[in-house]
């Protein structure tokens, strides 16, 4: 497992991660990317537990996202099943679990102090913390899509679903968009990526 792992993790922090799943008996598996989640965490039918994490996140996302979810695991493990997936419990455990790979021989130093702040009161999804989302992503392999902050007012973009929507205002910290087809309203965070369309 070492071996498949070394690719997608920082390199020095493979042999804490395979200690932490090692302990559990969690099972991982390696998908390719799904468009509305990282990483999810699963009780299998046969008592087994199961991580699973896409393929196309950069090294430092895809530690993050492990972490997320073996805290997962063992948030329930500790306090039951009743808790809520990203209350007080999990928060808890995700930031004990996470401390030791914050240093500099595993994340690079400009990401450090915004990783301390995130984890301070972790989030549902590192996605919603716009400074520490945008700067994970200069570590993603290049493409040609934009983020919503760089569109020009009026602009029309198109989503990786097909959906076209046109951009308005911001309201408070996200954008407020138009989809196209049905006339609706929707609500983008600033670092949410999406192809411009030529007008």
């Amino acid at each position: 497992m070492k071996e498949g792992l070394s690719k997608y993790l920082p390199t020095n922090s493979v042999e804490m991660v395979l200690e932490l799943l090692n302990h559990d008996r969690l099972e991982l598996k390696i998908k390719n990317e799904r468009r509305t989640r990282h990483g999810d965490y699963r009780r299998l039918p046969n008592g087994k537990h199961q991580i699973s994490i896409n393929n196309s996140l950069n090294p430092y996302r895809f530690l993050i996202t492990l972490i997320h979810e073996i805290a997962h695991f063992e948030a329930y493990s500790k306090y039951g099943r009743q808790i809520k997936p990203h209350g007080i419990e999990w928060k808890h455990t995700f930031k004990i679990l996470m401390l030791p790979f914050i240093n500099p021989d595993i994340f690079p130093e400009e990401l450090l102090p915004m990783l301390a702040k995130h984890f301070k009161n972790p989030k549902a999804t590192s996605d919603t913390d716009v400074k520490l989302a945008l700067a994970l992503k200069q570590f993603d392999a290049p493409n040609d899509k934009s983020f919503i902050f760089d569109v020009p007012y009026g602009q029309t973009f198109r989503l990786y679903n097909g959906k076209v929507f046109k951009k308005g205002n911001i309201r408070r910290k996200r954008y407020e968009c138009i989809e196209l087809r049905t006339g609706r309203t929707y609500l983008f965070n600033p670092n949410a990526e999406v192809e411009i369309l030529e007008s």
